[in-house]
């Protein structure tokens, strides 16, 4: 079959406004009185009880400039606009700057698959902070951590980061490094950092799917080198076979924060297939999915072997790392590739820039190595229990919603759960209504839960109890 490829133009790029705000003088029409007064009965008592948070976003805000502090903004819950601070915390549990305790469910953004401060990741740190905090010189523990994430996961070769945008980036390098070529593909509504390579959307003007920049501040050439598809279709994969000869990478979430139920197992076979067939290296980004659905991940979860594989977030029990790891041919761009000594073998692959001061920090490498080793003695065991628990927890949930009739429905993938973005979608486009969704934020705060916004994925814990 003969694909004619998409006509992907560039646009002049013209600035959104980062806030969907409603003006103050329209929202009063939108609230009933009992709404208003319902409104009003919660400011007083909230901002009463999280009085310290308040003040220090005030105190801070001409110095400090924090998106948390802002993002979403709206004139209706203007006195309620604060991220809560928090200053210690303990398994699933945290303590705000006025000694309020919450159950977390954020996890860190799933970062604190076992909780917070779990012992062995305490003692590791302890132990390695009697030993001193080395940067720079190379850290002892790499190459045993590089080891343990190898046997979990299959992987061929490691490489450490400090953070999971700097890994996508890296990752996309040594595929353009090892491919020759210059595009990638990304799929619409996957979320994979704040490089600029990748904060982009697709956008169709008279039938022509164009890539364009999402946010300020991302220039209008960045885009050129990326197509946007839509995850999951048929069509997609048509068009990265029209494209391949031009495309270093896909670069994948296997299963979408915003689309959790969505698991399209068949179509991320048929992209393997394609991938491998045109010489495109297939990018799997679990910053989310690694080491928390399963031991090795959505690569185990769904029997396919990527060729690049992003980690981050649970791999050092909340302390900063993330990693490229894949297959040698990749990875070898890093240092070269393998070679031993007393023989002829040298560094024989072209080497691409790689690391940061912070990529192999002792600490990070300590927690890291105490984690793995845990999850090694635990076995696959510790993510079935959690993926269990977390499917009859929204199980639960979702009985109650349709009991009292509310229009709300919960999915998980995993340990991982969300409202379901696309059943929701109608209740969410009437203002008044999607008020009342954040609303509910609010309130669980006051009821001593800490949640995430109501877009935003909620992760359970694993938090092992003292007989």
């Amino acid at each position: 079959m003969n694909v004619h490829k998409p006509n992907f133009q560039q646009p002049t790029f013209q600035t959104d406004p980062v806030s969907k705000s409603i003006h103050h003088d329209n929202i009063q029409t939108d609230l009933s009185l009992a709404q208003q007064q319902h409104l009003e009965a919660l400011i007083t008592p909230y901002t009463e009880r999280t009085k310290t948070s308040k003040k220090l976003a005030q105190n801070y805000r001409s110095v400090f400039a924090n998106n948390r502090g802002s993002a979403g903004f709206n004139f209706t819950l203007k006195e309620l606009f604060y991220p809560i601070l928090i200053k210690r915390s303990l398994g699933s549990k945290i303590w705000d700057v006025d000694d309020n305790e919450y159950v977390d469910l954020t996890a860190g953004r799933g970062l604190h698959l076992c909780g917070y401060n779990p012992p062995f990741i305490k003692k590791a740190l302890l132990e390695q902070l009697e030993q001193g905090i080395q940067t720079g010189p190379q850290a002892a523990l790499a190459g045993e951590v590089a080891e343990l994430i190898c046997e979990l996961t299959g992987v061929e070769r490691v490489a450490f980061c400090s953070v999971g945008t700097e890994a996508v980036m890296l990752a996309l390098r040594l595929a353009r490094a090892a491919t020759g070529r210059s595009k990638i593909a990304l799929f619409s509504n996957s979320y994979h950092g704040i490089f600029d390579g990748t904060l982009v959307k697709a956008q169709t003007v008279n039938g022509n799917s164009r890539t364009v920049p999402e946010y300020p501040g991302v220039t209008p050439n960045i885009a050129e080198d990326v197509l946007v598809l839509d995850y999951g279709s048929s069509e997609s994969l048509e068009i990265i076979r029209a494209y391949e000869h031009e495309l270093a990478a896909v670069l994948v979430e296997p299963v979408q924060q915003s689309r959790l139920s969505f698991e399209p197992k068949a179509f991320l076979q048929q992209l393997r297939q394609l991938t491998k067939e045109s010489g495109i290296a297939l990018i799997f980004d679990e910053m989310v999915t690694g080491f928390r659905i399963h031991p090795g991940g959505a690569q185990a979860w769904f029997g396919i072997e990527a060729d690049l594989v992003t980690y981050g977030k649970t791999i050092a029990g909340g302390m900063p790392m993330a990693v490229v790891a894949g297959k040698a041919n990749y990875m070898d761009g890093i240092d070269g590739g393998i070679w031993n000594y007393d023989d002829v073998s040298y560094p024989h692959v072209p080497i691409t820039w790689s690391g940061t001061s912070y990529s192999r920090h002792s600490m990070s490498l300590a927690a890291a190595r105490a984690f793995l080793e845990h999850l090694k003695m635990q076995g696959p065991v510790l993510q079935q229990k959690l993926n269990q628990r977390t499917s009859e927890f929204v199980t639960k949930l979702n009985t109650y919603f349709e009991e009292d009739k509310l229009p709300l429905q919960i999915v998980h993938f995993g340990s991982i759960f969300s409202p379901d973005s696309s059943a929701n979608s109608e209740l969410l486009a009437n203002y008044t209504n999607l008020i009342g969704m954040k609303l509910l934020t609010y309130h669980l705060f006051h009821k001593g839960f800490f949640p995430v916004k109501e877009e935003r994925a909620i992760y359970l814990q694993y938090i092992q109890m003292k007989n």
